[in-house]
């Protein structure tokens, strides 16, 4: 049997991702500066490269952004950011997508064309797209000042609703092949109402897909919150993430002060890469046909 603790890439990942996780939780009591005090910020201390660097200073080991906020501090209240919009949105995605694909699936009929012809039209557009189409809009009717309030929450509405159709389908087609197996009918011939049917009896024997699918959505979430950010779309300057980060940086990165957009660009790569493994050995894990003739 496929054994985690004897794949030394899960291992790694788990370890990489935990490292990462529990640093970001821990930002307020581990990181050097806080870097929403903004009596502590000297913008003095712009743009000082890390510390290996001849000009770095040992205060900020890994150097300082434009605002001459500590970049390590920064990054690790940044990636708490990123990690709650990356699992808000996918938490959203799944309630929605689920509440779909158990309707579709299990009904069927005019409700089931209904609801996956919405899932078609949800897929026709990227998450991208939707996203900069909406939040362009509401910066454009309500301000940048409000939006930046409601930053955090936007973004996991957003990416959330833009990637439900995932859930919706994959859940359909599995709950298209259970509805008719003798313990759903069972279930009906008791008496049990649909909802009970669908959420008790039909939903843990299709929830295997779905633990594959979280995996990859919160990576996916967290590049697009990246890369609105990146495109001045995403978390305002003064609350930090990995990508407005990258894009604060960026402008800066060919007259030399490469560290602000590259050192989180690195973090950022490790944080979705260990994701991603981690969601490829849970694949390879539930997949039954991996089994078969052993």
């Amino acid at each position: 049997m496929f054994d985690f603790k004897h794949d030394k890439v899960a291992i790694l990942s788990l370890i990489v991702l935990l490292l990462i996780g529990g640093a970001s939780l821990m930002a307020p009591w581990i990181a050097p500066y806080d870097p929403y005090d903004l009596s502590a910020i000297d913008i003095m201390d712009s743009e000082i490269p890390p510390v290996w660097d001849q000009a770095g200073d040992p205060r900020f080991l890994l150097g300082t952004d434009d605002q001459g906020r500590d970049l390590l501090s920064t990054m690790l209240y940044g990636t708490r950011i990123s990690l709650m919009i990356g699992l808000g949105a996918v938490l959203l995605q799944a309630l929605l997508g689920i509440a779909m694909g158990l309707l579709a699936g299990y009904f069927g009929g005019r409700l089931d064309t209904l609801l996956m012809r919405l899932a078609d039209v949800q897929l026709s557009f990227s998450t991208l797209m939707l996203a900069i189409i909406v939040l362009a809009l509401f910066q454009v009717a309500f301000g940048a000042a409000l939006y930046g309030e409601l930053a955090l929450f936007m973004l996991i509405l957003v990416i959330g609703i833009a990637e439900w159709p995932q859930y919706a389908r994959t859940l359909r087609a599995s709950v298209l092949a259970e509805k008719n197996l003798e313990y759903v009918d069972a279930a009906r011939v008791m008496g049990y109402p649909a909802w009970r049917i669908m959420l008790r009896h039909i939903l843990p024997n299709v929830a295997s897909p779905l633990l594959v699918i979280s995996t990859v959505q919160v990576a996916n979430a967290i590049v697009s919150e990246a890369a609105l950010s990146f495109l001045g779309l995403g978390m305002p300057a003064a609350t930090p993430s990995l990508g407005s980060l990258m894009s604060s940086g960026f402008e800066y990165i060919f007259s030399g002060v490469w560290w602000i957009t590259l050192i989180p660009s690195v973090l950022l790569i490790a944080l979705i890469l260990s994701i991603n493994l981690l969601g490829d050995w849970l694949r390879d894990r539930l997949n039954p046909k991996r089994y078969q003739g052993t």
